[in-house]
């Protein structure tokens, strides 16, 4: 799922350079619009979600990003992968592996995890390559039949990647949610309620007595 890391051309690698890079960089992605969400074991391992760009076939599908530095990042490439499908010439539709130069043999420390997701994935949708694809049926019909790439496309994207069914998705477990908290809350009540009419109970027998 994910890509390969660049290691030619690289700067003799700092570790405390690195770390306090990483950890600039990732602070700027958690303070951009994008939603990040991070692993609990490891800060730099997480996924970003990321729309697809207008004017592109893919313009109303939302995809959940993974992303994990390397020890030496900034002086080696991310790798990132597409966790849920997307049906594209440089994307395994599988394993969500991506093939972009810019990440895979031409990144630069000048680069930051922003650039990825302002420019670099958003040049991906709006300009396929399928010169050199790691999904050879999409590659085909895109230089072959257009008409039935798009098409393919776009069902990948409602299947897949549709934004309102994913908000769709998030409000049935919240209803779900509330639900389950409405009976838990009720059950809880009759428990208190059941209590209360035990001592009830309790105090009549004494008074009686």
């Amino acid at each position: 799922m994910s890509s390969s890391n660049s290691t030619s051309n690289t700067p003799t690698f700092n570790p405390a350079i690195a770390h306090k890079r990483k950890e600039k960089d990732v602070m700027k992605l958690l303070m951009s619009d994008y939603k990040v969400t991070q692993s609990k074991q490891e800060p730099y391992d997480f996924t970003v979600e990321f729309d697809g760009p207008k004017s592109s076939l893919y313009e109303g599908g939302r995809w959940t990003v993974h992303v994990w530095l390397p020890q030496a990042y900034p002086f080696k490439s991310p790798s990132i992968g597409f966790n849920n499908r997307i049906f594209h010439p440089n994307v395994d539709e599988t394993s969500g592996a991506v093939c972009l130069d810019v990440i895979n043999q031409a990144w630069s420390p000048m680069f930051d995890l922003v650039n990825i997701f302002d420019t670099f994935l958003p040049q991906l949708l709006l300009y396929p390559n399928p010169t050199d694809p790691l999904n050879p049926e999409a590659a085909l019909l895109m230089i072959k039949f257009p008409k039935k790439y798009e098409e393919k496309v776009k069902e990948s994207v409602n299947k897949h990647a549709r934004v309102a069914k994913v908000e769709s998705l998030i409000e049935i477990e919240k209803e779900e949610n509330d639900e389950i908290d409405e009976e838990e809350a009720i059950e809880d009540e009759k428990v208190s309620m059941s209590g209360v009419s035990e001592l009830s109970d309790t105090s009549n027998i004494e008074i009686m007595e």
